[in-house]
């Protein structure tokens, strides 16, 4: 019985993420712009847009590079420094060879309140893939980083847009980036603006600052 309790919940999952994938592509249709519909310059002013909030700490803070240490910037600060508790992602980036992100980042969809308790989303926590790295790069080198599909992990300009709307259907990362809870910052605009501009962006061909 047991045993027929797990796997319908397994089934389950899996269903809902499949549903979550489905329609997050058919949003994310509707979002995307035909390319050459957006002139280059558009194309760098919406990139400036996207610049301002993937370098924010509430995005680059879990973008980093091997050693897997993540940072934060807690309720009622501005600046970034390495995560306290002497807390590390370890080669599985959950933190699986020490302490688990999940001992204190909950998978939950229910609200970052009360603050300063550890952020939580719809998604296990986790770092980004190395490849994915953001904190302490320039805005150019993570121009370039994003529009390649070797580190991207292998999305086109319609794919990106399709990653927004995916996370989103799951209450992941990206758009808990503008609701982290209450003493927080938050990125520039919202997460529909985000969107937008990758669109912007991806129709202009994807131009990066020099």
């Amino acid at each position: 019985m047991k045993g027929f309790l797990i796997a319908a919940l397994l089934a389950a999952s899996s269903i809902a993420a499949l549903t979550g994938l489905v329609a997050a592509k058919d949003e994310s249709k509707k979002d995307v712009l035909p390319p050459g519909s957006v002139n280059r310059a558009e194309g760098l002013e919406a990139w400036k847009r996207i610049e301002a909030v993937v370098t924010h700490p509430r995005c680059a803070n879990c973008h980093v590079d091997a050693r897997a240490i993540p940072i934060w910037t807690p309720a009622g600060e501005t600046k970034p420094r390495a995560h306290g508790m002497n807390i590390h992602g370890g080669e599985s980036r959950i933190g699986a060879e020490a302490i688990p992100c999940a001992t204190c980042h909950m998978t939950s969809t229910q609200a970052n309140e009360p603050a300063p308790a550890p952020p939580r989303a719809g998604i296990d926590w986790q770092l980004a893939p190395v490849a994915f790295i953001w904190f302490g790069k320039s805005g150019a080198e993570i121009c370039a980083q994003m529009k390649d599909p070797k580190r991207n992990g292998g999305r086109d300009a319609a794919g990106l847009v399709d990653h927004l709307r995916h996370d989103a259907s799951l209450n992941g990362f990206i758009p808990r980036g503008w609701a982290p809870g209450a003493g927080r910052s938050t990125p520039p605009g919202s997460f529909e603006d985000h969107v937008k501009d990758m669109a912007l962006w991806g129709a202009a061909g994807q131009p990066c600052p020099n």
